[in-house]
Protein backbone atom coordinates (compact mmCIF):
# COMPACT_ATOMS: atom_id res chain seq x y z
CA UNK A 1 0.00 0.00 0.00
CA UNK A 2 1.51 3.52 -0.97
CA UNK A 3 2.64 5.57 2.09
CA UNK A 4 -0.48 8.14 2.69
CA UNK A 5 0.33 12.07 2.67
CA UNK A 6 -3.13 13.91 4.01
CA UNK A 7 -1.15 17.31 3.01
CA UNK A 8 -2.28 15.76 -0.88
CA UNK A 9 -5.21 14.17 -0.34
CA UNK A 10 -6.98 16.95 1.79
CA UNK A 11 -5.32 19.66 -0.20
CA UNK A 12 -7.93 22.30 0.92
CA UNK A 13 -7.11 21.50 4.25
CA UNK A 14 -2.89 22.33 4.07
CA UNK A 15 -2.51 23.83 0.88
CA UNK A 16 -5.23 26.69 0.09
CA UNK A 17 -4.67 29.57 -1.44
CA UNK A 18 -3.46 33.24 -0.67
CA UNK A 19 -7.01 34.11 -1.31
CA UNK A 20 -9.32 33.35 1.10
CA UNK A 21 -12.09 30.30 0.94
CA UNK A 22 -14.78 28.84 3.38
CA UNK A 23 -13.79 25.36 4.53
CA UNK A 24 -15.84 22.79 6.93
CA UNK A 25 -13.15 21.23 8.55
CA UNK A 26 -13.96 17.78 9.90
CA UNK A 27 -13.07 16.15 12.98
CA UNK A 28 -9.71 14.71 13.47
CA UNK A 29 -7.38 13.34 16.01
CA UNK A 30 -4.53 15.41 17.46
CA UNK A 31 -2.15 15.11 20.18
CA UNK A 32 -1.89 18.43 22.51
CA UNK A 33 0.11 19.77 24.58
CA UNK A 34 -1.06 23.30 26.60
CA UNK A 35 1.20 26.04 27.45
CA UNK A 36 1.95 29.35 27.78
CA UNK A 37 4.10 32.14 26.93
CA UNK A 38 6.55 33.69 24.35
CA UNK A 39 7.16 30.83 21.75
CA UNK A 40 10.47 32.65 20.61
CA UNK A 41 11.74 32.32 24.05
CA UNK A 42 9.64 29.79 26.60
CA UNK A 43 11.58 26.30 27.59
CA UNK A 44 7.69 24.90 28.08
CA UNK A 45 6.82 25.66 23.89
CA UNK A 46 10.23 24.33 22.76
CA UNK A 47 9.30 20.80 25.37
CA UNK A 48 5.55 20.66 23.98
CA UNK A 49 7.54 20.84 20.33
CA UNK A 50 9.70 17.65 21.70
CA UNK A 51 7.16 16.01 23.35
CA UNK A 52 4.51 16.02 20.01
CA UNK A 53 7.50 14.76 17.71
CA UNK A 54 8.50 11.90 20.32
CA UNK A 55 4.86 10.54 20.44
CA UNK A 56 4.25 10.88 16.76
CA UNK A 57 7.57 9.30 15.77
CA UNK A 58 6.98 6.63 17.95
CA UNK A 59 3.66 5.64 16.38
CA UNK A 60 4.62 6.21 13.03
CA UNK A 61 7.53 4.24 13.41
CA UNK A 62 5.69 1.49 15.48
CA UNK A 63 5.45 -1.39 12.75
CA UNK A 64 9.41 -1.08 12.66
CA UNK A 65 9.90 -1.62 16.03
CA UNK A 66 7.53 -4.09 17.80
CA UNK A 67 4.86 -2.36 18.29
CA UNK A 68 1.76 -3.63 16.38
CA UNK A 69 -1.24 -1.35 15.95
CA UNK A 70 -4.56 -2.85 14.31
CA UNK A 71 -5.63 -1.28 11.26
CA UNK A 72 -1.97 0.87 10.95
CA UNK A 73 -1.00 1.85 7.10
CA UNK A 74 2.23 4.15 6.13
CA UNK A 75 1.45 7.99 5.98
CA UNK A 76 3.74 11.16 5.70
CA UNK A 77 3.98 12.45 9.14
CA UNK A 78 1.59 15.71 9.62
CA UNK A 79 2.95 19.05 10.43
CA UNK A 80 2.82 21.06 13.52
CA UNK A 81 -0.12 22.97 14.24
CA UNK A 82 -0.91 25.71 17.03
CA UNK A 83 -4.10 27.05 18.46
CA UNK A 84 -3.79 30.53 19.82
CA UNK A 85 -5.13 33.13 22.37
CA UNK A 86 -3.96 35.54 24.65
CA UNK A 87 -4.51 36.01 28.35
CA UNK A 88 -6.12 39.64 28.70
CA UNK A 89 -7.84 39.66 25.89
CA UNK A 90 -9.53 37.78 22.80
CA UNK A 91 -7.36 37.04 20.32
CA UNK A 92 -8.41 37.70 17.20
CA UNK A 93 -5.20 38.40 14.85
CA UNK A 94 -6.28 41.88 13.36
CA UNK A 95 -3.01 43.01 15.25
CA UNK A 96 -0.10 42.16 16.06
CA UNK A 97 0.54 40.97 20.04
CA UNK A 98 2.78 43.29 21.53
CA UNK A 99 3.43 41.30 24.80
CA UNK A 100 4.39 37.62 23.49
CA UNK A 101 4.63 36.57 26.65
CA UNK A 102 0.29 36.79 26.93
CA UNK A 103 0.38 34.04 24.23
CA UNK A 104 -1.92 30.87 25.41
CA UNK A 105 -1.28 28.25 22.99
CA UNK A 106 -2.15 24.56 22.13
CA UNK A 107 0.73 23.25 20.29
CA UNK A 108 -0.77 19.74 18.47
CA UNK A 109 0.04 17.36 15.47
CA UNK A 110 -3.25 15.39 13.74
CA UNK A 111 -3.03 11.48 13.96
CA UNK A 112 -4.34 9.21 11.31
CA UNK A 113 -7.36 7.68 12.69
CA UNK A 114 -6.23 4.24 13.45
CA UNK A 115 -4.47 6.65 16.67
CA UNK A 116 -6.99 5.21 19.81
CA UNK A 117 -6.55 5.96 23.64
CA UNK A 118 -4.96 2.37 23.62
CA UNK A 119 -2.22 3.35 21.06
CA UNK A 120 -1.91 6.72 22.57
CA UNK A 121 -1.03 4.44 26.18
CA UNK A 122 1.43 2.12 24.38
CA UNK A 123 3.46 5.04 22.60
CA UNK A 124 3.70 6.62 26.18
CA UNK A 125 5.05 3.08 27.91
CA UNK A 126 7.82 3.13 24.83
CA UNK A 127 8.78 6.66 25.42
CA UNK A 128 8.79 6.40 29.43
CA UNK A 129 11.41 3.91 28.63
CA UNK A 130 13.13 5.75 25.71
CA UNK A 131 13.20 8.98 26.99
CA UNK A 132 12.37 9.07 30.70
CA UNK A 133 13.05 12.87 30.90
CA UNK A 134 10.02 13.65 29.32
CA UNK A 135 7.02 14.50 30.72
CA UNK A 136 4.49 12.37 29.03
CA UNK A 137 1.62 13.86 31.59
CA UNK A 138 1.68 17.05 29.47
CA UNK A 139 0.35 15.74 26.30
CA UNK A 140 -3.12 14.07 25.75
CA UNK A 141 -5.40 12.47 22.65
CA UNK A 142 -7.99 14.43 21.59
CA UNK A 143 -10.64 14.53 19.13
CA UNK A 144 -10.82 18.23 17.71
CA UNK A 145 -14.50 19.44 15.76
CA UNK A 146 -13.49 22.71 14.21
CA UNK A 147 -16.22 22.92 12.03
CA UNK A 148 -16.80 26.08 9.79
CA UNK A 149 -13.77 28.51 9.24
CA UNK A 150 -12.26 30.98 6.80
CA UNK A 151 -8.60 29.92 6.23
CA UNK A 152 -5.94 31.07 3.49
CA UNK A 153 -2.09 30.47 2.69
CA UNK A 154 -0.24 33.32 4.21
CA UNK A 155 3.15 33.78 2.88
CA UNK A 156 6.32 35.64 5.06
CA UNK A 157 7.04 36.63 8.85
CA UNK A 158 4.69 35.40 11.93
CA UNK A 159 4.09 38.71 12.53
CA UNK A 160 2.72 39.69 9.41
CA UNK A 161 -0.27 37.66 9.30
CA UNK A 162 -2.85 40.56 10.76
CA UNK A 163 -2.98 41.72 6.64
CA UNK A 164 -3.75 37.94 5.49
CA UNK A 165 -6.42 37.79 8.78
CA UNK A 166 -7.77 41.31 7.29
CA UNK A 167 -8.60 39.72 4.26
CA UNK A 168 -10.02 36.75 5.48
CA UNK A 169 -12.41 38.86 7.36
CA UNK A 170 -13.79 40.48 4.86
CA UNK A 171 -13.64 37.87 2.64
CA UNK A 172 -15.96 36.01 5.46
CA UNK A 173 -18.19 39.05 5.86
CA UNK A 174 -18.58 39.32 1.61
CA UNK A 175 -19.88 34.93 2.21
CA UNK A 176 -22.37 35.89 4.86
CA UNK A 177 -20.17 35.32 8.01
CA UNK A 178 -18.37 36.68 10.87
CA UNK A 179 -15.57 36.05 12.62
CA UNK A 180 -16.51 33.09 16.02
CA UNK A 181 -13.39 33.60 17.95
CA UNK A 182 -14.78 32.76 21.56
CA UNK A 183 -15.64 29.52 23.60
CA UNK A 184 -13.06 26.98 22.62
CA UNK A 185 -12.61 28.51 19.05
CA UNK A 186 -9.35 29.96 18.36
CA UNK A 187 -6.88 31.48 15.95
CA UNK A 188 -5.19 28.38 14.02
CA UNK A 189 -1.66 28.50 12.50
CA UNK A 190 -0.83 25.32 10.42
CA UNK A 191 2.66 25.76 9.69
CA UNK A 192 4.39 23.81 6.21
CA UNK A 193 7.69 25.57 7.05
CA UNK A 194 10.60 24.92 9.72
CA UNK A 195 11.45 28.41 10.92
CA UNK A 196 14.64 27.00 12.29
CA UNK A 197 15.53 26.32 8.60
CA UNK A 198 13.47 28.82 6.61
CA UNK A 199 14.14 32.41 6.12
CA UNK A 200 10.85 34.55 7.43
CA UNK A 201 10.07 35.88 4.25
CA UNK A 202 9.45 32.12 2.87
CA UNK A 203 7.66 30.88 5.71
CA UNK A 204 4.11 29.03 4.60
CA UNK A 205 1.49 29.14 7.23
CA UNK A 206 -1.67 28.41 6.86
CA UNK A 207 -4.57 30.82 9.08
CA UNK A 208 -7.40 30.14 10.02
CA UNK A 209 -10.01 31.39 11.92
CA UNK A 210 -13.90 29.80 12.61
CA UNK A 211 -16.87 31.46 11.45
CA UNK A 212 -20.36 31.45 12.20
CA UNK A 213 -23.26 32.83 9.94
CA UNK A 214 -24.53 36.67 10.21
CA UNK A 215 -26.73 37.46 12.60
Amino acid sequence: MPTLDFKKTQRSLYRPSTTPGIVDVPPMTFIMVDGAGDPNTSADYAASIELLYSFSYTIKMSHKSGFPIPGFYDYVLLPLEGLWDVADATFVGGVPVADKSLLRWTSMIRQPEFVTTEVFELAKAKLVAKKPCLDLSLARLEQFSEGLCVQAMHLGPFDDEPATISRMDAYAVEQGYRPDIANGRRHHEIYLSDPRRTVPEKLKTVVRHPIAPLD
